[in-house]
Protein backbone atom coordinates (compact mmCIF):
# COMPACT_ATOMS: atom_id res chain seq x y z
CA UNK A 1 0.00 0.00 0.00
CA UNK A 2 1.34 3.42 -0.99
CA UNK A 3 2.00 5.81 1.86
CA UNK A 4 0.04 9.09 1.86
CA UNK A 5 2.14 12.17 1.20
CA UNK A 6 1.75 15.40 3.18
CA UNK A 7 0.20 18.30 1.29
CA UNK A 8 2.69 20.86 0.03
CA UNK A 9 1.90 24.43 -1.01
CA UNK A 10 2.03 24.56 -4.84
CA UNK A 11 4.14 27.73 -4.71
CA UNK A 12 6.72 26.17 -2.39
CA UNK A 13 7.02 23.25 -4.77
CA UNK A 14 7.89 25.44 -7.76
CA UNK A 15 10.13 27.81 -5.80
CA UNK A 16 13.20 25.73 -6.61
CA UNK A 17 14.73 25.94 -10.11
CA UNK A 18 15.52 22.20 -10.13
CA UNK A 19 11.86 21.36 -9.50
CA UNK A 20 10.75 23.76 -12.24
CA UNK A 21 13.20 22.06 -14.60
CA UNK A 22 11.82 18.64 -13.66
CA UNK A 23 8.33 19.88 -14.55
CA UNK A 24 9.59 21.27 -17.83
CA UNK A 25 11.23 17.96 -18.73
CA UNK A 26 8.09 16.03 -17.81
CA UNK A 27 6.05 18.29 -20.08
CA UNK A 28 7.78 16.57 -23.01
CA UNK A 29 7.50 12.96 -21.87
CA UNK A 30 7.40 10.63 -18.87
CA UNK A 31 10.75 9.92 -17.21
CA UNK A 32 12.02 7.41 -14.72
CA UNK A 33 13.77 8.94 -11.73
CA UNK A 34 17.08 7.51 -13.00
CA UNK A 35 16.53 9.22 -16.37
CA UNK A 36 15.75 12.51 -14.64
CA UNK A 37 18.95 12.31 -12.56
CA UNK A 38 21.02 12.41 -15.76
CA UNK A 39 19.72 15.92 -16.48
CA UNK A 40 21.01 17.45 -13.24
CA UNK A 41 24.29 18.06 -11.46
CA UNK A 42 22.83 16.94 -8.16
CA UNK A 43 22.68 13.53 -6.50
CA UNK A 44 19.99 10.93 -7.04
CA UNK A 45 18.75 11.37 -3.43
CA UNK A 46 18.43 15.13 -4.06
CA UNK A 47 16.40 14.51 -7.24
CA UNK A 48 14.25 12.02 -5.30
CA UNK A 49 13.52 14.67 -2.65
CA UNK A 50 12.46 17.11 -5.37
CA UNK A 51 10.25 14.42 -6.90
CA UNK A 52 8.59 13.77 -3.52
CA UNK A 53 7.82 17.46 -3.05
CA UNK A 54 6.38 17.80 -6.57
CA UNK A 55 4.27 14.71 -5.99
CA UNK A 56 3.02 15.98 -2.61
CA UNK A 57 2.03 19.29 -4.24
CA UNK A 58 0.10 17.46 -6.95
CA UNK A 59 2.32 18.42 -9.89
CA UNK A 60 3.38 14.88 -10.73
CA UNK A 61 2.38 11.28 -10.22
CA UNK A 62 4.90 8.55 -9.60
CA UNK A 63 4.10 4.95 -10.42
CA UNK A 64 6.18 1.86 -9.92
CA UNK A 65 6.71 -0.32 -12.97
CA UNK A 66 8.87 -3.25 -12.01
CA UNK A 67 11.92 -1.85 -10.25
CA UNK A 68 11.61 1.59 -11.81
CA UNK A 69 9.60 4.61 -10.70
CA UNK A 70 8.01 6.53 -13.57
CA UNK A 71 7.08 10.20 -13.27
CA UNK A 72 4.35 11.97 -15.25
CA UNK A 73 2.74 15.37 -14.90
CA UNK A 74 -0.49 15.68 -12.93
CA UNK A 75 -2.98 18.51 -13.25
CA UNK A 76 -3.83 19.01 -9.56
CA UNK A 77 -0.94 21.29 -8.56
CA UNK A 78 -1.30 23.30 -11.72
CA UNK A 79 -5.03 23.78 -11.08
CA UNK A 80 -4.37 25.17 -7.60
CA UNK A 81 -1.79 27.53 -9.04
CA UNK A 82 -4.15 28.59 -11.86
CA UNK A 83 -6.98 29.32 -9.40
CA UNK A 84 -4.71 31.66 -7.47
CA UNK A 85 -3.59 33.41 -10.66
CA UNK A 86 -7.20 33.63 -11.92
CA UNK A 87 -8.23 35.41 -8.73
CA UNK A 88 -5.67 38.15 -9.25
CA UNK A 89 -6.29 38.27 -12.98
CA UNK A 90 -9.94 39.03 -12.19
CA UNK A 91 -8.87 41.58 -9.59
CA UNK A 92 -6.70 43.48 -12.07
CA UNK A 93 -9.31 43.33 -14.85
CA UNK A 94 -11.81 44.88 -12.44
CA UNK A 95 -9.36 47.65 -11.48
CA UNK A 96 -8.58 48.41 -15.14
CA UNK A 97 -12.29 48.54 -16.02
CA UNK A 98 -12.93 50.98 -13.15
CA UNK A 99 -10.04 53.15 -14.32
CA UNK A 100 -11.32 53.05 -17.90
CA UNK A 101 -14.80 54.17 -16.76
CA UNK A 102 -13.33 56.95 -14.62
CA UNK A 103 -11.19 58.26 -17.49
CA UNK A 104 -14.14 58.11 -19.88
CA UNK A 105 -16.28 60.08 -17.41
CA UNK A 106 -13.57 62.72 -17.00
CA UNK A 107 -13.16 63.05 -20.77
CA UNK A 108 -16.94 63.52 -21.14
CA UNK A 109 -16.94 66.16 -18.38
CA UNK A 110 -14.15 68.08 -20.15
CA UNK A 111 -15.93 67.84 -23.49
CA UNK A 112 -19.07 69.41 -21.91
CA UNK A 113 -17.10 72.48 -20.69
Amino acid sequence: MKQSLPTVDPFMAIADSNRREILRLLSYEAYTINDLVGNFKISRPAVSKHIKMLEAAGYIQVSEVGRERHCVLSQDGFLALQQWIDYFDSFWKSKHKKLELLLKKRMEERAEK
